[in-house]
């Protein structure tokens, strides 16, 4: 049995051969944990999709399928996307382990932290998607011109829209982590950022409305707590800028 790939120390040499080998290895570590984590998902199936379905009114959990491989090919893809999910630490730490070495150490720390952000606004913003926005989306959308119509929902068609809402939201809610690195880059400054604050909320607004979710409703909740993130970005822009700036006074003074 092999081992794991050993992760490259900064500036320690390696022939292409060998960068490529270890690339292999830890594609094959990242497709077998996302193998696990569907395999997982599916055995639970059945828990995930009745907790998929709870931002339903109760009198409209009774979702439809309309082909003969519609039931399987359905729960195949929410335990796919559930599996890919359970294994994007695993992915997330590979992908990390090859490109570290390339980091300098003293940075190192930093893009960590950066990571760990990232990942309590990802769980953040899913959790807000999924007990704030889908609920109130959900009922405005299933209940609107009730009495005209007819109201079945398709399992294919409510996964995806679920879906889909969340990752969004999730990923929205990294706005505070492209703002930072934006400025870290030099390509906006602290500066421009609070000056230009109706522009930057007027930008938010439009990202709210090419947010799935086409009621007012959802765009509402989704925007939200995109002015708030984006508050909170250029605060937090101007601790990094100004610690930057020390570091390096501190760098430069002999």
């Amino acid at each position: 049995m092999k081992r794991l790939p050993r992760r490259l120390r900064h500036g320690e040499e390696a022939t292409l051969v060998e960068h490529l080998d270890e690339l292999r290895a830890r594609i094959f570590v990242s497709l077998g944990a996302v193998a696990v984590g569907v395999a997982i998902a599916f055995v639970f199936r059945d828990n995930l999709i009745r907790w998929l379905e709870q931002p339903l009114p109760e009198a409209k959990r009774h979702l439809i399928t309309l082909g003969v491989a519609e039931p399987f090919l359905t729960s195949m893809k929410v335990a796919l996307l559930a599996g890919i999910a359970l294994a994007l630490p695993v992915v997330l730490w590979q992908l990390w382990s090859f490109l570290a070495p390339a980091v300098e150490e003293h940075a190192e720390r930093t893009v960590l932290l950066f990571v760990v952000l990232a990942t309590v606004l990802l769980v953040c913003g899913t959790a807000f998607g999924y007990w704030v926005v889908l609920p109130k989306a959900i009922h405005f959308l299933t209940s609107f011109d009730e009495s005209l119509y007819n109201v079945q929902i398709r399992a294919r068609d409510y996964f995806s829209f679920v879906i889909t809402v969340l990752i969004a939201v999730g990923l929205v809610f990294q706005l505070p982590i492209f703002i930072v690195a934006l400025v870290r880059l030099g390509v906006l400054s602290t500066h421009t950022l609070r000056t230009n604050r109706r522009l930057g909320y007027f930008i938010v607004a439009v990202v709210a409305v090419l947010l799935p979710g086409i009621d007012p409703v959802t765009t509402t909740l989704e925007a939200i707590p995109l002015m708030v993130l984006y508050e909170g970005s250029i605060w937090l822009s101007v601790f990094v800028e100004r610690r930057a700036v020390r570091v390096e006074t501190s760098i430069d003074t002999p």
